[in-house]
């Protein structure tokens, strides 16, 4: 017995932008869409801590702008990373000189919150990808193991808090005295 596999066909980056948005969003790449996961509470909880605390040390200085589900297209490609970090200088805008709701180029800084069963190899290539077109940090945090993967030039390095690691988190340039730690971060977790 011979049994038929639909194949779905490739659509266009055009295409898939003309499309209606999806919740929780979907991302394109090289004719795919995929859908991300929907996001939990430890998830959740991360992503909006993380965000302020950027938020609180970069806004003031107009350094950057740390944004939650904001969807980044450039290269061939559109993603919605968890949260994207721009630098002030970056930050489109739009005739009236508020922030554009296009954002047609990478994140300087992104950031990946896994969900559970979220696979990591298909975070870590999109944020390779990011890297290779011009953002310069990328982070995968993963609640399970409690660990961060930084990604920067040269090898990833990962930061876990069963090893204890009070050593600062690598962050965006410009942002360097600020310290933060894996065990800081997962400290948000207890409520």
């Amino acid at each position: 017995m011979i049994t038929a596999v639909e194949k779905r066909q490739a659509i266009s980056l055009e295409e898939f932008l003309a499309s209606p948005e999806t919740k929780p969003a979907s991302e394109y790449f090289n004719g795919e869409v995929t859908q991300k996961p929907m996001p939990q509470g430890k998830h959740s909880i991360l992503q909006v801590e993380l965000t302020s605390a950027i938020n609180q040390q970069a806004k003031s200085n107009q350094l950057a702008y740390a944004l939650t589900e904001l969807r980044c297209t450039f290269a061939g490609r559109s993603i919605v990373p968890d949260i994207a970090v721009i630098r002030w200088q970056n930050l489109p805008k739009d005739e009236e000189g508020e922030i554009a709701n296009r954002f047609d180029r990478h994140p300087d800084w992104i950031i990946e919150i896994l969900s559970p069963d979220q696979p990591m190899t298909l975070v870590m290539e999109k944020i390779l990808f990011c890297l290779q077109n011009g953002a310069e940090l990328g982070w995968i945090i993963d609640p399970q193991t409690q660990s961060i993967t930084v990604f920067q030039s040269g090898l990833p390095k990962i930061y876990r808090v069963a090893n204890g690691d009070p050593e600062p988190l690598p962050m965006l340039t410009g942002l360097e005295e600020w310290t933060l730690s894996v065990n800081d971060i997962f400290g948000w977790l207890k409520v």
